[in-house]
């Protein structure tokens, strides 16, 4: 999903919470994957208005990026952080500062606190994105146990009873939500199966309610953001990519598996959550196999009726397909990427950088020469310069390589020790009858 488009959903929040809006800071991330306001017929990508543009802010120490953070603060920032941490690089003290300060005592964050001295209460609207997302940036900086459990706690106790998650505690459940809590929860080591709601629900369960089944006229296979009105799913490529991920259990981060035959859709009764999964990557394959990308369809009543490419869902499918195994597939669209998103990610600042290096990551491509930018050093660049730079990390392909060296050398070393043994056995028992030999001698 686009940064504008994120944008677009905040806008559509917070005319549904006007009255929380104007006495605390709007509640919707203008890069979180979902909201609570989009009309019931259509997805809120298809369907909220453009945001109007905010005036010139004067940003806090250690945050990244230039523009308004109201919408979007904490989700930027946790995403740049990520995004470092993929890349072996550390993100500056104030970076981490700022996003510790912004969580409220009950372990939730909001999209943006402006004054974090100031304790949270009734008026600070807290939601599941940005909290999913500081708990996974906190889990790779592995020092804040404290704060990425008390953040885990507050989702857990969010969770609605169908076994999934609604943008804001209470609000319907969504598949993007749901898919970006269970990558949240992976990250911290809590065991999502068992993570059950008061009906007995999982997340994974409730995921599955989001999937179109295979023989649908329309969307076989994707996931659904919501049901409209009549209770009718259509297809949603945000919402798939991110159903994809959630379903096989991953977070934002993640790495290739060995590349696989292409997926089929196949209606399974009972539908287990990978076969959903793999449902939502047939139909994501359709889609990036017309023109190498997914498209952003136009605004409501905008004269230009010609879809727009979507950068940022792209990158999101292209992760989530690499790391179900359909790497071969997502080839052509992570070209794509590299050919054409550095216009795109240099005017959408940090979120969008770290779209992209999550599918380099995920893809064992250099971020460093991504199609002629160095977005790790295009990231670094929007924030506080980093606390240290480490060497280039391992591909997932050298990773490998250095696992499956050590595995033979562990094989060959195992080997020598037992040919060894042999040898000072044999040894032992020929000293042995030499020595009786020569005793019946002396006899």
């Amino acid at each position: 999903m686009t940064v504008r488009r994120r944008a677009a959903r905040s806008a559509a929040a917070c005319a549904a919470f006007a009255v929380l809006c104007v006495a605390a800071v709007p509640s919707v991330a203008s890069a979180a994957p979902a909201a609570p306001a989009a009309p019931a017929d259509a997805s809120a990508d298809e369907q909220a208005p453009a945001a109007p543009a905010a005036p010139p802010v004067k940003l806090p120490a250690g945050m990244y990026g230039t523009t308004d953070p109201t919408y979007d603060g904490v989700w930027r920032q946790s995403l740049a952080m990520l995004a470092q941490r993929a890349v072996n690089v550390m993100p500056a003290k104030s970076a981490v500062k700022w996003l510790l300060g912004q969580q409220c005592d009950s372990g939730a964050f909001p999209a943006y606190r402006p004054d974090p001295t100031k304790p949270c209460d009734a008026t600070t609207v807290v939601d599941t994105n940005s909290t999913a997302a500081a708990v996974q940036s906190l889990a790779a900086l592995v020092k804040y146990p404290d704060a990425m459990n008390n953040g885990m706690s507050w989702l857990a106790s969010a969770q609605n009873e169908d076994g999934g998650w609604g943008y804001s505690a209470g609000a319907p459940s969504d598949a993007n939500s749901t898919a970006l809590v269970i990558g949240a929860l992976a990250a911290g080591g809590a065991p999502v199966v068992k993570r059950l709601s008061t009906d007995g629900r999982s997340p994974y369960q409730a995921l599955i309610g989001f999937a179109i089944p295979c023989d649908a006229k329309e969307g076989g296979g994707a996931f659904g953001y919501q049901p409209d009105k009549s209770g009718k799913l259509l297809p949603n490529a945000d919402a798939t990519a991110a159903g994809l991920l959630g379903g096989v259990g991953k977070r934002m981060v993640t790495t290739g598996v060995e590349p696989g035959p292409a997926p089929v859709c196949q209606d399974l009764h009972p539908l287990t959550p990978e076969r959903a999964a793999r449902n939502g990557a047939s139909y994501l394959v359709k889609a990036l196999a017309r023109t190498g990308h997914l498209d952003q369809p136009p605004m409501p009543g905008a004269e230009d009726s010609a879809p727009l490419p979507d950068y940022g869902n792209t990158a999101d499918a292209v992760v989530a397909l690499t790391t179900a195994g359909y790497g071969d597939q997502a080839a052509a669209s992570m070209k794509w990427l590299e050919k054409n998103s550095a216009a795109w990610a240099k005017e959408n600042g940090p979120a969008a950088y770290a779209q992209l290096i999550f599918a380099a990551h995920t893809t064992s491509t250099d971020p460093r020469t991504f199609g002629g930018t160095d977005l790790v050093k295009a990231l670094n660049a929007t924030g506080p310069a980093p606390k240290w730079i480490g060497p280039k990390p391992l591909t997932t392909e050298e990773q490998q390589k250095v696992l499956a060296e050590q595995k033979e050398e562990k094989n060959s070393m195992s080997g020598n020790l037992w040919t060894i043994a042999i040898g000072l056995v044999a040894a032992a028992a020929i000293r042995t009858l030499f020595v009786m030999r020569a005793k019946r001698r002396r006899s």
